[in-house]
């Protein structure tokens, strides 16, 4: 027979684990049971009025989420599924709730509370998480290109040619400049350097990349941060350009400038976006400060080096290049000796006409008879 002591404390143990341990784990329903169904691309559920939703899921798209990595639950999310009756056509209640996004992103939930996408839903305008986000896919931003960032996100809504007939240049900005670097103006940004092939006009994966290198992600600073500072500097820069050329990569080093992704980039208003022209455009510009080179990772995310701001002066990076933000070195350097060399000819052009007017004075007191019988002697 059980002792009563020990009884009580079992019973108060399956009391405290039936309350700490989510109902999930509990019932033990996993991923592999949703994806028994969800796994096929015909299912769908009717929402209203005859319209049909998609609730397929790509068991290999979601394989490389940030929520499969990171061994999140499909009922996690979908916390109002409690359990599995398999002795019903739908094994859950058909209406669930509503995914509440910020019960895990606490931050970004703050920060967007208070944004201009948030505020629409006073419109009668609801955009949840997943309109920008997606449902099941969500991935890794971090070595997204800016075109990449802007279609999978913004243009998704906004036509940009429609709110900036004003800025100069405007496809120029749209294709190297992420838009939140203008409208969300208290966010961290980057000048973002990425290799990119010339041949074949695509950026080198960080695997490519270290591989003609014959190095890895571990190593690459060792092989090119000769002063073991940390930062890549101007000169290290040019090694390692040449260096690229000793392996034969033929390509070019594309500056975009992006802001680090971080739940601030969710609080977007009207009317705070930066318009002043001078922010970029002026030698002392805070938009440059943080120069960092990057490669990419297989996961989407990225492996970031720390470059001097001078690297963005050099020939190298001739493709990214902000009038009166960013200077290029040797541009100004042949410049600089167009500009010597033209006055040198002036001043040597004066020089002659100085010395010669001796000569030219004696030419002037002859006659022309005396000039031409000279020449005829001569």
């Amino acid at each position: 027979m059980i002792p009563l002591k020990c009884s009580c404390i079992f019973i108060i143990s399956l009391i405290i684990l039936s309350v700490a341990v989510p109902p999930s784990s509990v019932m033990g329903t996993t991923n592999e049971e949703c994806l028994e169904c969800h796994s096929d691309d015909s299912l769908v559920r009717t929402i209203s009025e005859g319209m049909k939703q998609d609730i397929y899921v790509n068991q290999q798209k979601y394989a490389t989420s940030v929520h499969n990595e990171n061994d999140v639950l499909c009922v996690d999310c979908h916390s109002d599924i409690e359990k599995l009756n398999y002795d019903n056509e739908v094994p859950h209640k058909t209406t669930l709730a509503m995914v509440v996004c910020e019960k895990c992103h606490e931050d970004e939930g703050e920060a967007y509370l208070n944004s201009v996408h948030k505020k629409a839903s006073g419109k009668g305008i609801t955009i949840p998480c997943y309109a920008c986000h997606g449902y099941h896919y969500v991935s890794h931003l971090e070595a997204e290109s800016v075109y990449e960032r802007e279609n999978g996100f913004c243009l998704k809504c906004h036509n940009p040619n429609k709110f900036h007939e004003w800025l100069p240049q405007m496809d120029t900005h749209f294709a190297f400049v992420e838009c939140t670097v203008c409208h969300a103006p208290d966010v961290q940004r980057y000048v973002n350097l990425r290799f990119k092939d010339l041949k074949t006009n695509k950026f080198y994966t960080g695997a490519e990349f270290l591989k003609a290198l014959d190095t890895d992600f571990q190593g690459f600073m060792n092989l090119v941060d000769k002063d073991k500072n940390d930062i890549i500097s101007v000169a290290e820069f040019e090694d390692l350009v040449y260096l690229l050329l000793q392996k034969n990569l033929r390509g070019t080093f594309h500056g975009e400038i992006v802001v680090r992704i971080e739940p601030l980039v969710h609080h977007v208003n009207r009317g705070v976006a930066n318009r002043a022209c001078e922010m970029c455009h002026m030698p002392t510009s805070p938009f440059f400060e943080n120069v960092r080179f990057s490669l990419s990772r297989g996961d989407g995310t990225s492996q970031n080096y720390v470059l001097e701001r001078a690297v963005l002066e050099t020939y190298y990076l001739k493709h990214f290049y902000a009038l009166g933000g960013t200077r290029i070195r040797l541009l100004d350097q042949i410049g600089f000796a167009f500009l010597v060399g033209g006055a040198g000819l002036i001043l040597a052009h004066l020089a002659m006409r100085i010395l010669t007017i001796p000569t030219r004075k004696k030419k002037q007191k002859k006659s022309p008879f005396e000039i031409e019988k000279e020449a005829g002697e001569s």
